[in-house]
């Protein structure tokens, strides 16, 4: 099994990453989104945020995945603005029911906590939806201990949200390593955000419903795994039953990686990253799979680069007062 760091080293390794990429970062971006933002505004914003998300997450340890997963999906559909956490209205149909979120997504709730708490603290609405969801996704656990690092904020939420958009923007898990990578650069990544961001699936669950077709067509996945995970997701039936992404679904380490060197990864999209023949991205696995300094390194700095997709600044948007809807 890969060595796993402490959260003082993924700390510092985390922070160090995060300033890195904010320089690398695209001056108009790096001028408007900063890890200060809020620090004359309402100094307790983000602790805020992290301290209702680590509760959540102690009292259910797949809701670090979840909120993750949410920040995700909402920077990959027309920038990181909040617009995944929209309800449907008579103007627009919302992104809850794309098929890559609907009966996936999940966290809302935890989401309209820490909205509510943070305009508590601030004693008015200054925190927008989308650095909520930003924020949140760097609180996760490593080790049994909660782990942070600076992230870029100073977003403001759009005021509409598509599901057209959703349906095409994101990949899904039965994708190909080419389109996995041409989605990515779609949005401005490259191959070391591609495998790094998927390491993401270092925690949380996976429905029936994404991995059935792998584990009934796909021949470059182990036997044995093949077999075990067919017990709990038939052919027909058990779409929403869950299975662990690695061997370790509450703790962020390098599992997933190793997983993948060995044919055991669980969705097609992951095991696409090792053994397809693109050298370059089974380096960086096998890399990944024994370094997990390495790992937290370029995860974090691919999600700085992924938080700066987009966002809306200045004028543009607004702060919602509700995170579901637009004022």
């Amino acid at each position: 099994m890969a060595p796993t760091l402490s959260a003082a080293q993924a700390l510092v390794l985390y922070s160090v990453a995060a300033a890195a990429a904010l320089l690398l970062s695209p001056p108009a971006v790096v001028a408007q989104l900063t890890p200060n933002f809020y620090d004359k505004i309402c100094p307790l914003a983000l602790p805020t945020i992290r301290r209702v998300v680590s509760q959540a997450v102690n009292a259910e340890p797949r809701m670090g995945a979840s909120l993750l997963r949410l920040h995700f999906h909402d920077c990959f559909v027309n920038g990181c603005d909040g617009s995944v956490l929209l309800d449907d209205t008579t103007r627009f149909t919302g992104e809850k029911t794309a098929v890559p979120n609907l009966n996936s997504l999940r966290g809302f709730d935890v989401v309209d906590k820490i909205k509510s708490e943070v305009d508590r603290v601030c004693k008015r609405s200054v925190v927008s939806c989308a650095d909520v969801l930003a924020v949140a996704a760097h609180v996760n656990k490593l080790g049994g201990s909660t782990f942070t690092y600076q992230v870029p904020v100073g977003r403001r939420d759009s005021r509409t949200a598509s599901k057209n958009a959703a349906t095409n923007g994101l990949p899904p898990p039965f994708f190909s390593f080419n389109q996995l990578l041409a989605n990515f650069r779609s949005h401005g990544l490259g191959l070391t955000d591609l495998v790094a961001l998927s390491g993401a699936h270092t925690i949380g669950l996976a429905r029936c419903t994404t991995f059935r077709s792998r584990i009934y067509n796909d021949t470059n996945i182990q036997t044995d795994l093949a077999s075990s995970l067919r017990r709990n997701c038939p052919q027909s039936g058990g779409d929403n039953n869950l299975q662990p992404l690695d061997g370790t679904p509450a703790g962020f380490d390098t599992q997933y990686f190793g997983s993948l060197v060995r044919n055991k990864g669980l969705l097609h999209s992951d095991q696409e990253l090792f053994g397809r023949g693109n050298s370059a991205s089974d380096g960086l696995v096998s890399l990944y799979s024994g370094n997990p300094a390495k790992f937290a390194a370029d995860f974090a700095a691919s999600m700085v680069r992924m938080g700066n997709m987009r966002p809306l600044t200045g004028s543009n948007g607004e702060i919602r007062t509700n995170c579901r809807k637009i004022n």
